[in-house]
């Protein structure tokens, strides 16, 4: 089996719900040993959310939780507890790593923040990660990634110009900010390579949605320009839009940048006025005649298969992708080869679809261990093996409720 790039790298991840998470998911996939710490009075909110398995409502039913916490041993401590401190002292003196998401406060209230743990463990690297960051008048704001699409601009930008915002589906901040958080991580370990000084990292959720829609903002503060709600039309490509196909809603997504893409799907379409007309001769042209040109492009699209029809499209050199609910992404062939869906059996729901990376190192590639743990899963090979503590220790914190 070949090395992983984060092997030997330790991780207490006192995170929850789904961004960090999903950055520790990164280092643990990849060879890091990753400790989930949660409580069974207070588990991991993410838990709380469906699908559950055979709609059994309870934390190990559920399925959100074991995709975005992969590869990572579970363990319970009860934070409130007088002698989780010292428990959680020993976790971090353990570990390089330390990751929480809770408002600002949280950690220091438990004698944890930075500025405590580095008195014990002067190399240690933490991330912070929340809505807002840990300073400014915001920071102790609460909410979740689809508050923050609003918060950031992209809700103002989707949906049509004659109806109201359309939310971005799902969280979508949440699967922004964990590529900076990883990337942020690794360079702090990297420098702690060269230094052997470790770093606190703040990051703000807020911020890092913000850079995926750093071109509008920027027009906005050179040109006074602001962007409005447009449907699906682009200022680099028309025809750009999505179109129905045959059957009961399928669609294809076909985006037209130059001439000679719009030159072969016009041909394509055989449209003779598509082929001649001034209407649609240039890029300007078929801009201000895009209605009737989407008119005509989905009378000719809803006769094909979508699969098909993107086929052919894509071997002319016209851009086009077939629209793919859930279960057309899960059964994808391409994704298939790939062997980009992994399957893991969880010890409760079972053998269970888990999402795979969008990149693979050929020397160090992702190695999937183990599923997302159950509450406690761990408790006893973590706090013994892993940790130190002797078995009498482990059954008295067992006993007074630390460990819950």
């Amino acid at each position: 089996m070949k090395k992983s790039i984060f092997t030997g790298l330790k991780v207490a991840d006192f995170s929850w719900v789904a961004v960090v998470p999903l950055s520790i998911r990164y280092l643990a996939d990849h060879g890091a040993t990753a400790i989930k710490i949660e409580s069974r009075d207070r588990p991991d909110i993410l838990r709380s959310f469906p699908p559950y398995k055979d709609n059994i409502q309870d934390s190990d039913h559920n399925s959100f939780s074991p995709n975005y916490n992969c590869d990572k041993y579970g363990i319970t401590l009860n934070m409130n507890h007088p002698k989780a401190k010292d428990v959680a002292k020993r976790i971090i003196t353990w570990s390089d790593v330390v990751a929480e998401s809770y408002i600002p406060g949280i950690m220091k209230g438990w004698g944890l923040s930075y500025e405590d743990i580095i008195k014990f463990k002067r190399d240690v690297i933490m991330i912070s990660s929340t809505m807002q960051g840990q300073t400014g008048p915001h920071r102790s704001l609460t909410g979740y990634g689809v508050h923050l699409a609003s918060l950031s601009g992209f809700t103002a930008l989707i949906g049509w110009p004659d109806r109201s915002p359309a939310v971005p589906y799902g969280a979508y901040t949440d699967f922004v900010a964990p590529k900076y958080i990883v990337a942020s991580l690794v360079a702090a370990l990297l420098h702690r390579r060269r230094t052997g000084k470790g770093q606190y990292l703040d990051v703000s959720q807020y911020e890092t949605g913000i850079q995926f829609i750093a071109s509008s903002i920027l027009d906005f503060q050179a040109n006074g320009r602001e962007l409005q709600r447009r449907g699906n039309r682009d200022d680099m490509a028309v025809p750009h839009g999505v179109y129905p196909t045959k059957g009961d809603d399928n669609w294809i997504a076909i985006t037209v940048f130059n001439d000679n893409q719009w030159r072969q799907l016009s041909r394509l379409i055989g449209d003779k006025e598509l082929l001649e007309s001034e209407e649609f001769s240039t890029f300007e042209s078929r801009r201000n005649n895009e209605d009737q040109l989407n008119r005509k492009i989905s009378r000719w699209t809803s006769n094909y298969d979508s699969r098909k029809l993107m086929e052919i499209l894509q071997s002319k050199g016209v851009p086009a992708g077939m629209v793919l609910n859930a279960e057309g992404t899960h059964d994808d062939p391409h994704l298939k080869f790939r062997n980009h869906f992994w399957r893991l059996k969880h010890s409760v729901i079972g053998n269970h679809t888990y999402d795979g990376h969008a990149f693979r190192f050929s020397k160090s590639p992702a190695q999937p261990k183990m599923p997302g743990p159950c509450v406690g899963e761990h408790n006893y090979e973590v706090y013994t093996d892993m940790l130190g503590f002797s078995d009498e220790e482990f059954a008295n914190l067992v006993d007074e409720g630390v460990i819950d």
